[in-house]
Order: structure tokens, then sequence, then C-alpha cells
């Protein structure tokens, strides 16, 4: 057995079978080895030292008796000795960071004392740090000044509570890894087997060479490899906020790819991080990204993501699947695809291992996709947010989108005392002169101006052999199904499907629209499909809808522009659109008065207007007022805040249907318990539906609880492999995916 310290932070035994086999991590060295990467962790904006101290203090509280004698009782080591239940550790460092360091109080006490509960409401963190320093515990000698701690950054109001969070990400994230590299080395080493961006680069150009020499010399590639070029030339700007506006067909996804890389390279950032609305665009960009730098260096990060399904034909599937969760933990890696929910969920949350990952996000490259779909009700701290990061932490953010929102100046709402206050400056890096959307025109909009029945709709639609048609709500997408006639290929697509049914049919439609055989091919679907996914029709139907959501579906019509200028036809069901975000979008695209080109920037900038002054609040669950620094820097309620600031309202319960190998993960879940892996797999088969319909499912008897909150629909009659859940339920908001 080695020798056993003084104060031991962890131990672990290395053979149950051997009484001596105990081996000792020791407070000091854990504290060192924290300090050490909590200070590499917060160099990268400017705060190593601060970093440094917040790891030699985070566990001094650990040298209490109490909790010696604690974990010397709970690991085994010493089963004779008595100790209290519960022994909280990390106020002490908290109390003794104010005592050495006052005038940097709060800043340093908050993370220290929050890295295991969490950050805390400032009336929770006033009581903590009411007690005093526990008896017994030695004040260190620390060879830094106060002065030297101090950041030399500017801090406005609204930073302080971002500023603290990534130092709480440094110190848990420090905490964490150091934990590791004692307790499973080996996993310890595989974070540290990654890829640079220097050395992406060439993989990006090689692929894009190759793209170039195999497509034929048309007007439309020329101008996709001159946007590229301009993408490629800007890359060398400055660290800050851009906007890259290209219709549907300019290549945006990879012509920002380009700009990001290079811009990282240029300027020695660490990572690219790309951030999209939907689940479908993510599957599809993610494959992309795999394809052009290999599986090793793409994290797919969100609560649906099955490695199954992505590398179910690999050798070595199962060292890339933890290299992807532990890459998802905290995003030290060089690309990560994810969602706008885990992202500024992420930006705004308390805990530590949801905070973990936002040092990683500064000094990036952040993609933020779709920017379009950013949900005004909080847009105002998503917009504060991305400022404070980009001042302060490095990060460079490009918003791409076919049809860019107004992010900059300050905006109205509803009254004098709703205001947007955006960003004030967001440069746009294909030149005003370009026309874009008159070099990419490929459609016309043509807008109905009578109401018309489902079956009118219908008819209309079967008067083409391959057409889309986008609608607002599952029952209308079901009602109009059901209604079509059944010939050639027909394709239903709604949140009624589970996630894994929408991806195979996602894929099945693409490959029918690839295969010149199919004679007929019509797919009725939600606004799911009309963002992002890359899919080609030379006709295509949109009910009415806010200019944004017509112009994403326009973008599914004639996308490479083969039949010269298709028709998107938007129409008009003979009843009314639900209450709530999707009718005052369309109100306000309807109130834009005389519009000579709806595919312009100057009609989305009047839609923009006309939307925001129909907006109620910029900010509905006061996030900004929670977290404000007033009178005092600790004024900032962190719990409140992650409680308040959830992207997907939980209005609706999951529930697990009966499709493909539902029922096998069931049984595993029941057998072993809950665990990382079979979240990632049962994600994959929940649908959401109201509460109403959930009681009556469970009334009826036919639900079943597999585990504590969690609900199994086992009868395979409730779910078709055309349209997925069959229940009587009401209309339900697509909602985004975490």
């Amino acid at each position: 057995m080695m020798q056993e310290p003084r104060y031991i932070s962890h131990l672990k035994q290395l053979d149950f079978n051997n009484p001596d086999s105990w081996i000792f991590q020791s407070n000091e060295e854990h504290q060192h080895g924290v300090a050490i990467l909590a200070k590499r962790f917060a160099s990268v904006f400017g705060c190593g030292n601060i970093g440094y101290v917040m790891g030699m203090l985070h566990d001094k509280g650990k040298e209490q008796k109490s909790f010696q004698n604690y974990i010397r009782k709970v690991s085994g080591f010493r089963t004779d000795i008595k100790c209290a239940s519960k022994t909280p550790h990390a106020y002490v460092g908290a109390l003794v960071a104010r005592k050495l360091y006052p005038h940097l109080y709060p800043i340093l006490s908050y993370p220290i004392a929050s890295h295991h509960a969490g950050l805390y409401d400032s009336y929770d963190f006033d009581a903590k740090m009411g007690d005093e320093i526990p008896g017994g515990i030695e004040l260190p000698q620390l060879s830094i000044p106060e002065k030297d701690l101090f950041p030399s950054m500017r801090l406005n109001p609204d930073d302080f509570n971002h500023f603290i969070r990534l130092l709480f990400s440094c110190l848990v994230d420090a905490d964490y890894l150091d934990t590791e590299s004692f307790m499973n080395g080996d996993n310890y080493l595989r974070r540290n087997d990654k890829t640079s961006l220097c050395d992406l680069l060439p993989k990006l150009e090689a692929y894009l060479k190759s793209l170039s020499e195999k497509a034929p010399e048309t007007a439309l590639n020329q101008l996709r490899a001159d946007i590229q070029q301009v993408c490629s030339e800007k890359s060398a700007l400055q660290s800050g906020l851009y906007s890259l506006t290209v219709p549907t067909g300019g290549g945006k996804t990879l012509s920002s790819l380009l700009w990001s890389i290079k811009h990282a390279v240029r300027h020695g950032k660490d990572r690219i991080i790309i951030a999209i609305p939907y689940t479908s665009i993510i599957v599809q960009t993610a494959a992309v990204l795999r394809r052009i730098f290999g599986d090793e260096n793409v994290c797919e990060h969100h609560s649906t993501f099955d490695p199954d399904e992505v590398w179910k034909d690999k050798q070595n599937a199962s060292e890339l699947e933890l290299q992807q969760r532990l890459a998802s933990e905290n995003w030290d890696y060089p690309i990560i695809v994810t969602t706008n929910v885990q992202l500024f969920e992420s930006m705004f949350s308390n805990k530590p291992s949801t905070c973990r990952k936002l040092h990683n996000i500064a000094n990036s490259v952040l993609i933020l996709d779709e920017v379009q779909t950013l949900p005004r009700e909080y847009l105002q701290p998503i917009v504060n947010a991305l400022d404070t990061y980009q001042r302060l932490f490095g990060t460079s953010v490009l918003f791409t989108t076919a049809s860019q929102p107004i992010l900059t100046g300050n905006h109205r709402g509803t009254n004098d005392r709703v205001m947007f206050y955006g960003l004030k400056h967001v440069e746009e890096l294909i030149p005003a002169g370009w026309n874009l959307c008159d070099k990419l025109r490929r459609v016309n909009i043509c807008f109905d101006k009578h109401r018309s029945h489902y079956e009118d709709i219908v008819q209309r639609l079967t008067q083409y052999d391959k057409v889309l048609c986008i609608v607002n709500t599952r029952n209308d997408a079901a009602e109009i199904f059901t209604r079509m006639p059944q010939e050639g290929l027909l394709f239903h697509l709604s949140r009624r499907m589970c996630p894994l049914h929408i991806r195979r049919t996602i894929e099945q439609i693409r490959e029918a629209l690839g295969n010149p055989s199919n004679k007929i091919i019509r797919v009725v679907s939600t606004q799911l499909i009309e963002a992002g996914v890359d899919m080609d029709f030379p006709v295509v139907f949109r009910q009415e809808a806010g200019l944004d959501s017509v112009l994403q579906a326009a973008g599914r019509c004639n996308r490479e522009g083969k039949l010269g200028i298709a028709n998107t036809y938007v129409f008009n069901l003979d009843k009314p659109l639900p209450r709530g975000s999707l009718s005052e979008a369309n109100e306000a695209r309807k109130s834009m008065g005389e519009v000579t080109d709806w595919l312009s920037q100057e009609a989305m900038t009047a839609y923009f207007r006309q939307l925001y002054c129909r907006c109620n609040s910029f900010d509905e669950k006061g996030i900004v007022s929670l977290l404000k620094q007033s009178t005092r820097t600790n004024e900032m309620d962190f719990e409140q805040t992650a409680q308040a600031f959830r992207l997907i309202e939980e209005k609706g319960r999951n529930i697990i249907v009966n499709y493909d190998n539902s029922l096998e993960i069931v049984d595993k879940i029941k057998k072993n318990g809950f665990s990382y892996e079979l979240s990632k797999k049962i994600g994959n088969f929940m649908v959401s539906i109201n509460e109403k319909d959930f009681q009556a499912l469970l009334k009826q008897g036919l639900l079943e609880e597999i585990i504590e909150g969690m609900y199994l629909l086992p009868d395979r009659e409730q779910y078709t492999d055309e349209t997925g859940l069959i229940t009587c339920n009401h209309w339900l908001d697509e909602i985004l995916i975490q």
C-alpha cells in the first residue's frame, strides 16, 4: 500500500481482493493539478491567474476532519470510522478566497462555492458566505498578489454573469479532468488524442478541389466558387460578428465552413462549433462533415444522436463512441455540431455538468445556421450573450441563412416599453453589389387570394407528379396526406413520427428523388422539412406563414435551377391559424404592403421590422433582469435563470412508441436501469403529445410506465409506418429538439 497522505482528495482500490492495493491522490496534488488546468483554460480569455487561484482553493474544505473521515468511510477504506452522512466542503474554499482576495469578491468565491451543487441564486450564495472558515483550515500562502488577478477586460452589467459562468466552467472542467486522470487514466489520455484545425484545413481544401473538378462548368457552379473565394479572402478579417446571407442553392454550408476554418487557423482559434435549430439538418450537416474530416474529428452532440446509426459498419465503432461521449461532456474537440438548445441553454445554465463545456466556446468560431429561427421571446438575452462571448472571450460568430433577420440596432415592440437592443455591428461577408437574390433566383412565389379546403389542395397537388406540400400543423399534414391518392411514392413527415422514423423517411425521399425511374413522388410535411433540408422538387406548396418560412419552403423548389424559374404556391386553408407566433408571423408578412421582390434582403428586413413590432417581449422570462449586475456584483440569480431559460417549453409529454427495435431498448432499461447510452438510443423513439391526450391514453390503459416518469405505448397498432403515432391529439406546435 502506498503511503496514506494527511489529506486525501481521492482514493481507489486497484485489486478488490487485496486490502493493501489502495492508492491515494492527496488534496495538495489534486488542487495543484486543477489549478494548472484551470489556469490554462482561463488564460484563453486573459484570466489565467484567477483560474490558478480557484484551483488552489476550491477543495480547501476537504481538509476538515469530518470530510477526511467521510471519504475514508464511504470509499470502503476505513469501514470502522464513524462519520456524518454529508460533509459539504465547497463553501470553505469560497470563504478562504474572500479572506485572501477581498476585492475580487464574489468573482472568485462564486465558482468555488458552486463547483459541486451549481451556481446559486444570490440569496442562497449570500447565506453560504455568511459562515465562518471552519477551525483547522490553514490559510495557504499563495504567491499571486490581488492586483495580478484583476481581469484586464472591461465588464458591462450584462457581462458579469457570463464572466462568472466561464470561470465556473474552467474550474469544473479542470476538477473533473484531474479527478479523471487519477480515477480513469485511460479516458483522460483519450481526450488528448485530437487533430488540430491546421491539420484539418487541407482536408477541406482537397474536398472542395475535388468537387470543383467534377462539377460541370455552369453559371451556378461558378457563382458557388465565387462565394467560396470571397469567404476564403475575408477569413483574414479580425475576430468579430459576421453574417453570410446566401440564398438556397448558393453553397452556404461549405462556404461558411471554409471561412470558419481559415479564420480559426489565421487567428489561432481552437475549434469550430456549428449550432443548428433542427436535428434533421444536424444529421445532414454532420454526415457531410464526417465525409470531409473523418468520424474521429466531428462530435455530433444532441439528445437523439445514436452512434449505432452512424458507425454500425465501422470496425472501431466502440472506440469512436467513447470518444464522442467524452467530447460531448466538454466540447474539447476540433469540430462540434450541436443544437441551438444545447448551445444557448448551456450558456444560461447553472449546472456543473452543463456549464463544463462553456470555456471551450471561448476562442472558437461559432456558426449559427438558419439564424432566422432564433426565438423572439429569448432574443435579447441570446444577443447579449453572443456580444459578451465575442468581446470578452474571443469567440467569432458567423450568422448564416438564406433569410437574414435583423440583429443590429434598436427596435420597438408592441409599445415603448418593449425594446430590442441589438448588436452594434454585424459585417456581411457577401458584397452588397453581388445581388445574389437575382443571380440565384429559381422560383416565383405565388400567393393565393382565396381560401381552400383540404380537398382543393389535394386536387392541386395531384396535378404534379413530383411535389412537396408544407403545412403548419400535424393535423393539417395528416388530413391532406390521408386524402391523397395512393399512387407512386407518397410520403408523410411530421413530429407524430419519432426522430428515427423522420430521419429514415427523409433519406428515403432523397433516394427516391435521385432515382429517375420514380415517376411520382409526393410529400406532405410540416415545417420540419423546410429549413436547410437538402431536397429538390419542381414545385412546392406552402401553407400561409411568415416570409422567412415561405422563403425556406421555396428553397426546396428548383434547388439546382435546372428548370429555369419554377413556382412556389402559398395557399390559405379555410380555417384560422393557431394563435401565437405562427399567426403573428403570417400577419407581419401580410402587413408589408406592396412588395416588388419577395426574395430580396430588403423584403426580409421589412418583414422582420413588422414582426418585431408585434412582439410583446424580447425577453419573456426576464432573463436579463435576473442576471444584470446592480449595486452589488453578486445580485445574480443563476438557478432561477437556468429554470426559466428553456427554448423547449415542456408543454407536452414524451412517450416511447413501438417502432423498429424500441421495445428491445425498453427491455434493457427495465433490466439494467437508465444509462447514458440507453438514453441516447431511446430518445430516437419518443413522440411528444399534449397532456390531454397523454391522460386519455393513460386512462385507457395503453401506456406503461417503464421507469418513473417514462412511459411506453407498446401497442404497434397505435403507430404506423406512414404517419406515425395514432391519437386524437389536438394541434401541437412543431418544437425544437434538444
